[in-house]
């Protein structure tokens, strides 16, 4: 059914196996039922507002990535939900109306983002909307949370301000004892206007502000920025820099699973993990900072290749620090594995059962920890991934100790690759001349970060400025994930549950 979209798809320019194809009022929904039908997966979807309004929704099937655009008639803004369909829309859906004031007509239209930071009449992302800004600020509105009744059971309020030095998000758990009935989300507290700020801002300078949506993915987020820049500038990166790039990808892959792996630990009371692990990750930073120049990589990746290149000597001396670092993390492992009490709390805590996750559209790493054979280093590969024969690590339990064991697996593979990369680097230039960009061209990027898939959709202004991004977060599909995984289990195991997805507040926020 799939194969009939596609033959009258086009080709996009940036991430392989990118496609396009326009659709109607009739035929936006019959699409995403076939993409569903096909075992595809809504991955994102935004909307534009120019003279008029178009909803945008981005595919992944198989070995492409469908973009499917719907144009809407002139003063018209809403369109038909796809939540039946794929149930990761709902959250998208409410975001797109929020900011540029286009309604999909669905069971859920409360505002996800605003939280009353601005008036509900100012669209951030519609025309002119820089023109003019709120002089007031209006008063809390009222959220309708879904409420549990029944005898014995209670709620309780999390946030949005914790007690740790942590992003805000509320969680309004419905409790009986202590036992989990119902857990409901409410995020968008730390609203950055991120979309709104690359709106003109240079094709060649956005990449700052993308590595910023989610400091801990900015490499997978400016590479995906940049490839998406390079398709519709037709610009090549060399050689050299795709490879320093995947080099920077498993890096901040390691860093990340590492910081995890002791958090998780200190999480189920073994504080020997966070300090163990704690220690590996500093010892890493400096590897880091060393050899590219930053611990955290922000402005590593830059339109047209990298921005500063590095000696044999230093990535030799990375590949070894990785090494030495794995062995480490294997004798930790062995600790965590053997421990009775950690066990304890990891097996069979906040269970995401792969039949669950297939029908939420989990992706990433904690899709891949129940049963979602997806990674798009595999599967959908930009350079040169094809090339380094990346294994996927997968397991089907679901809880906290399989999305445990998948980081020490992505951890051991990613210093495989770091090993392989250094030793296969090409020699040349690191950075290419980028060429001008068709006024209204539409780019992707799309990256395998460490928590999943990564996505930017740029369209080029005029005079080479941004004239709309859109950079999508893997946890805008596992957010609602935790809600279900909590279920059945205690309220004193949530900090362990929602630490073992680890999403990102600020990628889902822009």
């Amino acid at each position: 059914m799939l194969k009939r979209w596609l033959a009258n798809s086009s080709l996009l320019p940036g991430a392989p196996g990118a496609h396009r194809i326009a659709t109607t009022l009739d035929t936006w929904r019959p699409l995403a039922q076939d993409v569903a039908a096909s075992g595809g997966q809504l991955l994102a979807l935004w909307a534009e507002r120019h003279a008029g309004a178009t909803v945008l929704a981005a595919f992944l099937c198989d070995d492409k990535l469908l973009v499917a655009d719907l144009a809407l008639a002139e003063h018209e803004t809403d369109y038909p939900g796809l939540e039946e369909i794929f149930p990761c829309a709902t959250r998208m859906q409410r975001a797109a109306a929020d900011l540029s004031g286009v309604h999909a007509r669905a069971s859920d239209t409360r505002p996800w983002l605003r939280h009353a930071a601005w008036p509900a009449e100012y669209l951030p992302l519609a025309p002119r909307a820089g023109d003019w800004l709120p002089t007031t600020t209006p008063p809390a509105d009222h959220y309708a949370f879904v409420r549990v009744s029944g005898d014995g059971v209670h709620e309780i309020p999390v946030g949005p301000v914790h007690a740790g030095i942590i992003e805000p998000g509320h969680f309004r758990f419905s409790i009986v004892g202590e036992k989990v009935l119902k857990l409901e989300e409410r995020l968008g507290y730390v609203h950055k206007g991120i979309e709104r700020l690359l709106a003109q801002t240079p094709l060649t300078d956005g990449h700052r502000l993308a590595a910023r949506v989610s400091g801990d993915s900015a490499v997978a987020y400016s590479w995906a920025y940049c490839q998406a820049v390079e398709g519709i500038a037709s610009t090549v990166a060399p050689p050299r820099a795709v490879w320093l790039r995947a080099l920077a990808l498993e890096s901040e892959r390691i860093a990340n699973h590492l910081g995890d792996l002791g958090a998780l630990g200190n999480d189920a009371g073994f504080a020997f993990g966070l300090a163990q692990f704690s220690r590996l990750k500093e010892l890493w930073l400096r590897a880091l900072g060393a050899t590219l120049g930053q611990r955290y990589l922000l402005d590593f990746v830059v339109p047209g290749g990298v921005a500063r290149d590095a000696s044999r000597d230093g990535l030799e001396a990375l590949a070894a620090s990785a090494q030495s670092i794995a062995a480490e993390a294997a004798l930790v492992r062995a600790i965590y594995d053997e421990h009775s009490g950690v066990r304890d709390r990891f097996v069979d805590a906040g269970t995401l059962k792969p039949d669950l996750a297939k029908r939420l559209g989990v992706i990433g790493l904690a899709g891949r920890a129940s049963g979602r054979d997806h990674d798009l280093r595999v599967d959908l590969p930009c350079a040169p991934y094809a090339e380094l024969g990346v294994q996927k690590q997968m397991r089907t339990e679901g809880d906290v100790a399989a999305r445990v064991t998948v980081r020490f697996d992505e951890l051991t593979e990613s210093v495989r690759l770091v090993t392989a990369i250094v030793a296969r680097l090409p020699s040349g230039e690191r950075r290419a001349e980028v060429g001008p960009a068709p006024a209204g061209a539409l780019g992707i990027g799309l990256v395998e970060g460490w928590r999943g898939p990564v996505m930017v959709a740029l369209r080029a202004g005029s005079r080479d400025l941004v004239e709309r991004c859109h950079c999508h977060d893997p946890s805008w599909q596992n957010w609602p994930a935790l809600e279900h995984a909590i279920i059945g289990n205690i309220v004193p195991d949530f900090p362990l549950i929602n630490k073992s997805f680890n999403l990102s507040y600020s990628g889902h926020d822009l």
